[in-house]
């Protein structure tokens, strides 16, 4: 009898344990399924919207519908005004709540009144009035200003002592809607009008446009596209997977020409686009227009962003607010720009492969890597979406790269000439041509380790350094510092000729594999850059540490790129 009992509850345990495991994935599942559908039920609704909605499963924090008043779980919120609302109030929500407008008229003087939006502020916010914490609660029972920022309680909205926004701490990088209200008006489109106009925005009104690449290293670009939506206006604003930045710079000329700056976010291939998008804008002769860049590192190497002071990599470690103060304290550089010609063999008929070369360009094992790593995303691209497994396929590419050596004596079927004279190579495996002090990811390969002086890369010399590699497992000890490269040399000219055999090649990491040809290497160009010369936190604005100074001749004015804007 008690063993029949005994084994009744063992049953009854297991049953409960088994109900408790698969109701919750089994409603997980249902999710799942149902998820999809809601998604594409509310696309169309989201594309003929004035708001930016953005759908999402689960808040992040407690949130309150800004239609019904009531808490919500999931919904949708609009990352440019930022008000929230569940499922069935977002059709009335953009019939009764307005969006942030990019271009009205002002109502006062260059100035407009406070747009506000009620409720979710911000933790930690202080009333404009009364000057009490704000957002200790998440009921609607605060406001906020969709431009300036401005936090004011409901009772202290009424005594409000001055209505008038004026954009608040980021309004020198802000186009104000008044200002392309105002270029609407022009009659003629001259670039001594606009600066009429931005006498209204105030002395070192420096606009910052932002284009990023939501493809870009990990998955970032999202996040950060509604960030600074949410800070500047909508127009500045520009994801570069629906529109290319050819298109997105035009927007500079309908602003003042040395007043505007480019924050790229995404990976060195992202600013070497954007870089060949202004080259285009200066065969069009609209230098006067051309924008300073600055970078927000967002890839997997990001040796340019390195080499310019932003750092190896942005993982939201500081806020979006200090990444525009860095922004507008950074100092102006000149980096060159480098024409690669690459001829086939035998294809004199054919037009010779042109390429522009921001970082550097190789022939050997790393190349082999990236044209491995690149085939392989081509094909999952979905499984590519972090650094830290971007980095991890290409360490397994160069350890299988160590057993099979499929780049070896390339000594023996490739010559060198640097500035017209021919260097006798070792037996080497790989030839790097750099034009930045940083290399794979954050190695620095021309100065390296030893004993032995090298002077110090610069990116606006108009020289290139020139080294070998011996191997896949040579690259992996320069990267940790344990090996030197061979340092062939530095040269403003560099002409590489590939006798035999195929070999894989690669410029800014886009790789591919060439066969016997001619490669010529010059100076194509110089790009306005921005250079962080210091590291800023949030707590302190102060220099942290100095880092190698590549600039040239500073410049004082600013410019800067954006979306197309129909102006009628």
């Amino acid at each position: 009898m008690e063993e029949s009992t005994e084994l009744r509850e063992e049953w009854t345990l297991l049953l409960w344990t088994t109900v408790a495991v698969l109701v919750p994935v089994l409603i997980t599942l249902w999710c799942s399924f149902q998820r999809p559908k809601r998604k594409v039920q509310l696309k169309d609704l989201f594309r003929k919207s004035k708001h930016g909605w953005h759908y999402t499963d689960l808040f992040n924090k407690p949130t309150y519908c800004c239609v019904c008043s009531q808490p919500i779980l999931q919904g949708a919120f609009c990352d440019c005004c930022g008000i929230c609302a569940d499922e069935e109030c977002i059709q009335r929500a953009d019939r009764i709540l307005s969006c942030k407008e990019i271009m009205t008229q002002s109502q006062t003087d260059g100035r407009f009144y406070h747009q506000w939006v009620r409720g979710n502020v911000p933790l930690a916010s202080y009333c404009a009035e009364c000057k009490q914490q704000c957002g200790n609660q998440p009921k609607l029972c605060d406001y906020r200003c969709v431009w300036c920022q401005t936090t004011v309680h409901d009772d202290c909205l009424s005594s409000l002592n001055d209505d008038l926004c004026d954009l608040g701490e980021f309004r020198s990088v802000i186009i104000p809607p008044y200002y392309l209200y105002q270029v609407n008006k022009l009659h003629r489109r001259h670039p001594d009008e606009y600066s009429k106009l931005a006498a209204v925005c105030g002395s070192g009104w420096t606009p910052v446009l932002v284009l990023a690449n939501t493809r870009s290293g990990n998955n970032m670009g999202e996040v950060l596209l509604g960030e600074f939506r949410t800070l500047l206006n909508p127009v500045q604003v520009f994801d570069l997977s629906e529109l290319p930045p050819s298109k997105a710079l035009q927007l500079c000329t309908l602003l003042p020409p040395g007043s505007v700056r480019v924050l790229v976010c995404g990976g060195d291939g992202t600013v070497g686009w954007v870089l060949d998008a202004i080259d285009t804008m200066k065969l069009k002769g609209q230098d006067q227009f051309i924008p300073l860049v600055t970078i927000l590192p967002l890839g997997t190497g990001n040796d340019l962003s390195n080499s310019l002071g932003w750092g190896a990599g942005y993982a939201g470690e500081i806020p979006v607010e200090q990444v525009l103060r860095n922004v507008l304290e950074a100092e102006v550089v000149q980096m060159d720009r480098w024409k690669v010609q690459v001829v086939s063999k035998g294809n004199y008929f054919r037009k010779p492969k042109v390429l522009s070369m921001n970082n550097y360009f190789s022939v050997g094992p790393d190349a082999l890597m990236a044209l491995n790593f690149h085939a392989h995303r081509e094909k999952t691209p979905s499984f590519f979406s972090s650094r830290i497994i971007n980095k991890a396929v290409y360490f397994f590419y160069g350890t299988k790269d160590c057993l099979v050596q499929e780049c070896k004596d390339l000594d023996k079927r490739i010559e060198l000439e640097l500035d017209g004279e021919q260097v006798t190579l070792p037996s080497l495996e790989g030839i790097i041509v750099c034009n930045i002090g940083y290399w794979g990811g954050g190695c620095r390969l021309w100065e390296g380790m030893g004993d032995e002086p090298y002077p110090p890369t610069r990116v606006d010399d108009g020289l290139l350094e020139v080294v070998g590699v011996y191997g896949s497992f040579h690259c992996a000890q320069i990267q940790v510092n344990l090996a030197n490269p061979v340092r062939l040399g530095q040269a403003h000219t560099v002409r590489l000729v590939l006798k035999s055999s195929r070999m894989p090649m690669q410029v800014d990491g886009e790789p591919w594999a060439q066969g016997p040809c001619t490669i010529t290497i010059t100076h194509k160009t110089q790009a306005l850059m921005l250079y962080h010369s210091a590291e800023h936190t949030d707590d302190d604005d102060s220099s942290a540490s100095e880092a190698e100074e590549p600039s040239a001749d500073h410049i004082d004015t600013a410019s800067n790129t954006q979306e197309t804007v129909t102006v009628s």
